[in-house]
């Protein structure tokens, strides 16, 4: 038996706007440190030597729009992981669970499964893994396990555990779960001593998450289990059936199993918490960002091409370009090529508000950054006329792009690094650096990049329809259509 490290990676991309967007939500993000917060969350049991071996290959559950960067990310942190599940919806982390769960009773015959959401931070990870193996010893025992944040403040932004009887050293039954409280409640449950933070981390035997979720939710299961059934498998992800996985409920682990357990003793599942204090946070609010950041001597923290001068309390995020702040205090500053946001440090919750707003007149900034991650590399739409668009484009070392054809634009293109081979009509051809060629309206073209660095270009468009939605593939390495 494993321990299984099972990475939720969903998100909707809004409590951390304009730096995440729906197609790219904050566990994409370097927001700490060097590390992505999923390459943080992949590494987190590095080193661990607690009562189980943990699983070389963990499950990652996350939205197929951004696949291709997770893949990139977790292969990147050293952590590649063939198990990677793709919802064609979001239906909340309960069914994720079960994906997870389903997927490791297939391959072996039990295991326990530890449920990280990919986007928290901890900053203790030797504490963390104490826990951890304080939980396992329970979870084998038959019990589902949480683990509760020692509160280290009145905390109105996270649900509380109000904590029960110890069971063993260490851990202790669930007595409730409770709802976000008031400032005065929060104070209060902080007082008492007997409330923890819910965390969001779970640890269960697959198997008995199954039975509870086959006890309380039937047709979750089912749902679940025939979508995995009609799954397919395209390289390192597993695109599970769409149909099968859009009937299934959406709900929580905690709504849907978590707090009916201390009601129902007959299924032998007895809810427990592991108490913990690691330095976490769920990173909720560009707030909670400022609090966790390192910070100046007048208490401001600046990520990029930053100036203070005579401003305290702030928090500035620069990616394109110089951010000075001059006699200001409690700002919250995200500079990003297609949008600057400016708000008060208190007011950062309502960014969701803006989010709502951006989608309801459908603009882009809501959904993804102008510059897009695809298997092969990246582009950056950088200038963007009437009948024209210029991209900056990145091709990895051996990859290509699919064989396609446009209705509506032509393409030039000029290699400023690297050397492309490029495929225009029945003809094959090299280009190296400063050399260029031109692809009519309607022409079959593919660009690869059979070189070992990277090959760097222009694209140059023109036409009368310049969307993404302007392609037709013939044949694509990476399964789109």
């Amino acid at each position: 038996m494993k321990l299984h490290p099972v990475i939720l990676s969903g998100g909707s991309g809004t409590r951390l706007w304009p730096l995440s967007r729906e197609q790219y939500p904050k566990q994409l993000l370097a927001l700490i440190g060097d590390d992505t917060m999923l390459q943080q969350t992949a590494l987190r049991l590095a080193g661990f030597s607690g009562r189980l071996p943990v699983s070389g290959q963990p499950l990652v559950v996350c939205n197929e729009e951004y696949r291709f960067i997770t893949a990139e990310q977790m292969r990147a942190a050293g952590c590649p992981t063939n198990h990677i599940l793709l919802e064609p919806v979001g239906r909340n982390t309960a069914p994720a669970l079960t994906l997870a769960a389903l997927t490791v009773r297939r391959d072996s015959d039990d295991g326990v499964l530890l449920v990280m959401p990919a986007d928290h931070v901890i900053r203790d990870r030797e504490t963390f893994h104490r826990a951890v193996d304080i939980g396992i010893e329970a979870a084998l025992a038959g019990a589902m396990v949480t683990f509760g944040i020692v509160p280290e403040r009145a905390e109105t932004g996270y649900g509380y555990i109000r904590v029960g009887d110890e069971a063993s050293p260490g851990i202790h039954a669930v007595a409730s779960f409770v709802e976000k409280p008031d400032a005065e409640t929060a104070a209060e449950y902080v007082a008492s001593g007997a409330y923890l933070w819910n965390s969001g981390l779970f640890m269960v035997k697959a198997g008995v998450w199954l039975k509870a979720l086959g006890h309380f939710n039937p047709e979750m299961l089912a749902a679940c289990e025939a979508a995995l059934e009609t799954a397919g498998r395209d390289a390192d992800f597993v695109r599970v059936g769409r149909e099968a996985f859009q009937a299934c409920p959406s709900d929580s682990i905690d709504y849907a199993v978590m707090e009916k357990l201390a009601a129902t003793p007959e299924l032998g599942i007895a809810p427990q918490v592991v108490p913990m204090s690691v330095g976490w946070s769920d990173v909720g609010a560009w707030d909670a960002l400022w609090t966790l950041a390192d910070k100046d001597d007048d208490g401001n923290s600046g990520r990029g091409d930053v100036m203070f001068e005579g401003t305290t309390g702030s928090l500035v995020h620069a990616t394109s370009r110089m951010v000075v702040c001059l006699g200001v205090e409690g700002l919250v500053i995200v500079e990003t090529p297609d949008a600057v946001m400016v708000a008060r440090k208190d007011q950062t919750q309502d960014v969701k508000k803006i989010v709502a707003r951006l989608k309801s007149d459908r603009r882009s900034q809501a959904l993804a950054h102008r510059k897009i991650h695809r298997p092969w590399g990246c582009y950056d739409s950088i200038d963007t006329g009437g009948r024209f668009q210029v991209k900056h484009i990145e091709v990895k070392p051996g990859a290509s792009l699919s064989l396609q054809m446009h209705h509506h634009r032509a393409e030039h293109w000029i290699v400023v690094r690297g050397t492309a081979r490029v495929t225009r009509g029945d003809e094959t051809f090299l280009l190296s650096e400063n050399q260029s060629t031109y692809i009519p309206l309607g022409v079959t073209h593919r660009l690869e990049n059979p070189g070992k660095m990277l090959l760097e270009m222009i694209e140059v468009q023109s036409g009368s329809y310049l969307g993404e939605d302007d392609i037709v593939r013939f044949e694509d390495t990476y399964g789109r259509s």
